[in-house]
């Protein structure tokens, strides 16, 4: 093997940690100013993998429960509890991320959650591996390389002073303002108007979270910051956050909520999974300004990687509808000889369940 010269010597040294004062991609340098926020990066990824499993183990106990001939409680069984374990400690997780990483670099990484469990269901609940999976797969993990690669690198150091005077910039009281006007009309059509689309849900949903995400990481930092010694806790700016991040937190899950009992969870997860991290950007670019250095084809291939995880949210969504667990119920209408006289299907916690009801009490149900 010959000699490299001294140039390219020098420059292998340079872009793989040698004795060069380089800023490859595995330079010490870039290390050195990338290694917070890639601890934000592989705590959130390791968060969302975890909450992932946790969902998986609870509806494998709930699986379990519904094939024992005895009933019982889901909360007596010890692998739901298992599950609700994973969830916590994947939410603290999730949590801790945002005090080391921007909010447009954390968001988008819950797409981890959505092709850990395709892919960990093939394991839990002996689900067939479909092609779909391993395009969005694919589709996910390209996408979040370059959420990676190109996210924007900004100083995590949030003091309560710097969040103070956030709250009060121009930007950000003029984005205030106008998410307050649209969720104000969005809530109105939902009360008055009774319009409960599924994208007007999910964007009350999506505003509210973008003041969850903005209050989260000014928490996270603050209690990041007060852990290495700097306190910042004595300041009631942080008060003033955690209330924020409480209160949004339970409208913004009254509203899902509300979203998941009215549609297929197969279009609610990849759409709020969209609003939900476009909002998460637009108030981290907003608040916090975390693209404000940012060069062109940066953000070009930032935005490239988010639409890459959005396609394979939806790819791995599709077409499930079929897979949930089947409960079965008496259909009149192809029963020979049997007239049908309503289209509700009997419940399946009444007495009643599993037989066929005379036409007389079917009249006097619905009268």
């Amino acid at each position: 093997m010959g000699i490299l010269p001294v140039s390219e010597s020098a420059s292998w040294n340079t872009s793989f940690g040698g004795s060069g004062a380089g800023s490859g991609p595995l330079s010490g340098p870039w290390y050195s100013t990338h290694k917070t926020q890639l601890l934000g990066v592989l705590l959130a990824a390791a968060s969302n993998f975890l909450i992932s499993v946790s969902l998986n183990i609870q509806k494998c106990a709930h699986l379990q429960l519904a094939c024992q001939t005895e009933t019982k409680p889901y909360y007596m069984s010890k692998l739901w509890w298992c599950g609700i374990t994973f969830l916590g400690l994947g939410e603290v997780g999730n949590f801790t991320a945002y005090g080391f990483a921007p909010i447009d670099l954390v968001a988008p990484l819950g797409c981890v959650s959505v092709i850990g469990s395709a892919f960990i269901s093939v394991l839990f609940l002996k689900k067939t591996m479909r092609a779909a999976d391993i395009l969005g797969g694919t589709l996910t993990v390209t996408g979040t390389y370059l959420l990676v690669t190109f996210a924007p690198n900004v100083p995590q150091d949030l003091t309560a002073r710097r969040v103070q005077n956030y709250l009060v910039s121009w930007p950000f009281l003029v984005y205030s303002i106008l998410e307050i006007i649209i969720f104000c009309i969005l809530l109105y059509f939902y009360k008055r108007k009774a319009v409960k689309h599924i994208v007007v849900l999910l964007m009350m949903v999506a505003l509210l979270a973008s003041l969850t995400v903005i209050a989260v990481k000014a928490v996270a930092s603050m209690i990041t910051l007060s852990a290495k010694g700097k306190m910042q806790l004595t300041y009631p700016v942080f008060y003033i956050m955690v209330v924020l991040m409480a209160t949004s937190c339970v409208f913004q899950v009254k509203f899902l909520n509300q979203a998941v009992h009215l549609y297929e969870a197969t279009a609610v997860v990849p759409i709020n999974f969209v609003f939900f991290t476009t909002s998460a950007i637009i108030s981290g670019v907003v608040f916090y300004q975390e693209f404000q250095n940012a060069a062109l084809l940066s953000m070009f291939m930032f935005l490239f990687g988010c639409l890459l995880s959005f396609l394979g949210v939806f790819v791995i969504a599709r077409n499930k509808k079929g897979e949930h667990l089947q409960i079965p119920f008496i259909d009149c209408g192809h029963i020979p000889g049997q007239k049908l006289t309503s289209e509700i299907q009997p419940d399946s916690h009444s007495s009643h369940y599993g037989t066929l009801n005379n036409e007389d009490d079917s009249v006097k149900s619905q009268t």
